[in-house]
């Protein structure tokens, strides 16, 4: 592992990455078709009483996060415990099973069983995360972690791209089609679910890193211990912080984007879907450009470029789309991009969107390079429940400032400044980030943290 692929992309024609990649891509993918197809079911053919289809959407995330919080700590034991491609199968075959489940949901039009499967795939994920993170360490060297991280996250927000778009695409398949809506969308699951369970198959094994380990079934005693275990790393400590500020920022515009293409941009749902689609692929091609500009290393570095890049960026969107003009009819997606006034802002979403890339990958790479190899899934399931409380924080704050008649590109503007104060206190806390940024910029050659 001493020599790095010539390309990152080299790693997807070796065992000991590409059935992992295809496997978390897969389970991302269909995580993404279950609940979109299901709030655009909820919304427009299977409506209760109990579930307001303006609530649904909110709902189906609130259940799908709640897991996150609950066996977080239990999962990354469980990581910690067991040979990692172990726990992969078992997981994959939890997911087979869920959508076998939910396609039986979706064929009754049972709205609670759904909300419970959505809770099971929070379930999936969840315990899917920390073994996800600890994996790659133990089969990639210092050299490759990089590129293999920028890979996984390009790689997620494809998915969650692809499973939004198959998702809202088979939800609204027109009436007596066939197969119909709901039975396609309980078909594709199962696929993707049996395509995971394959390529799951080809994960070489990953020998436990504490087979010795008692489970603790308690997750805030669990929880506490971990985080206590990584503030003896301070490094790495903040860091977690910093990967949730980022999951934060990041949960702000996913948020938005329907009300910000609707009551800013003046356009319809398909001018929205191209805000997802940009936003994702800035966010792929930032990840994967670590790789390169590390010089093959774990460079944190970058991060503060990334986080200078993602506060400009948002002033800056924040700033054209208050100059947004009011428009006589609702944009089309055609109308939209034949307007030259709207490029600027699409650039502005893509750049800012990059600079999350190269933000988050060298801090994920750092993670799992310092952290204790017997505490490294658990110290990885720490932050998943920081993540998870920083994008309720996210919700909350931003409801609060539109409740409070805050326009969208006054959040934007003030997201920007939040920016800039979380950015400051972690570069005045970890003073390693601007050290090797100025290294990184003068080409120092000295070896990256």
């Amino acid at each position: 592992m001493s020599a790095p692929p010539s390309s990152q992309f080299a790693l997807l024609r070796q065992r000991r990455f590409a059935p992992f990649f295809w496997t978390q891509f897969l389970g991302a993918m269909n995580d993404n078709v279950l609940k979109f197809a299901f709030t655009v079911l909820v919304t427009y053919r299977l409506s209760v009483d109990w579930l307001p289809p303006a609530l649904a959407g909110l709902a189906i995330g609130a259940v799908f996060i709640l897991p996150f919080l609950l066996f977080s700590a239990t999962a990354g034991q469980l990581a910690d415990l067991l040979d990692k491609a172990r726990v992969m199968r078992m997981v994959k075959n939890l997911e087979l099973a869920i959508m076998a489940l939910a396609a039986w949901g979706l064929w009754q039009g049972w709205i609670a069983l759904l909300l419970g499967c959505i809770f099971l795939m929070g379930l999936h994920s969840t315990v899917f995360g920390p073994v996800k993170y600890a994996y790659l360490p133990q089969h990639l060297g210092e050299r490759e972690l990089t590129g293999g991280n920028g890979l996984v996250e390009m790689g997620t927000f494809v998915a969650i791209l692809l499973g939004n778009v198959l998702g809202g695409v088979l939800a609204g398949l027109p009436e007596g089609s066939v197969p119909s809506s709901v039975q396609a969308v309980g078909l594709a699951g199962l696929l993707l679910a049996a395509l995971g369970r394959w390529t799951v198959q080809g994960v070489p094994p990953s020998p436990p890193d504490a087979p010795g380990l008692r489970l603790n079934f308690n997750p805030f005693s669990e929880t506490w211990r971990n985080l206590q275990l990584a503030r003896q790393q301070p490094t790495v400590f903040r860091t977690l912080l910093g990967i949730s500020w980022l999951w934060f920022f990041g949960a702000v515009f996913l948020s938005q984007f329907p009300a910000y293409a609707k009551e800013v941009l003046h356009g319809d749902e398909h001018v929205a879907s191209l805000l997802l689609v940009v936003f994702s692929v800035g966010v792929g091609t930032g990840s994967l450009l670590c790789e390169r500009l590390s010089r093959h290393h774990v460079e944190i570095g970058l991060v503060p470029l990334g986080a200078l890049g993602m506060a400009v960026f948002a002033g800056a969107l924040a700033w054209t789309s208050g100059l947004e003009p009011a428009a006589a009819q609702r944009w089309t997606l055609g109308a939209f991009l034949a307007q030259p006034g709207h490029w600027p802002l699409l650039a502005e979403l893509y750049l800012l969107s990059l600079s999350a890339g190269l933000f988050s990958v060298p801090m994920y790479a750092l993670v799992q390079w310092r952290s204790p190899p017997s505490h490294r899934a658990r110290i990885i399931a720490a932050n998943n429940i920081l993540n998870a409380l920083y994008m309720i924080a996210s919700a909350l704050i931003v409801g609060a400032l539109r409740s409070a008649g805050l326009g969208i590109p006054g959040v934007f503007g003030l997201l920007a400044l939040a920016n800039v104060a979380a950015a400051g206190a972690l570069f005045t806390l970890e003073p390693a980030y601007a050290q090797r940024c100025r290294a990184w910029l003068g080409r120092s050659g000295s070896k990256p943290a």
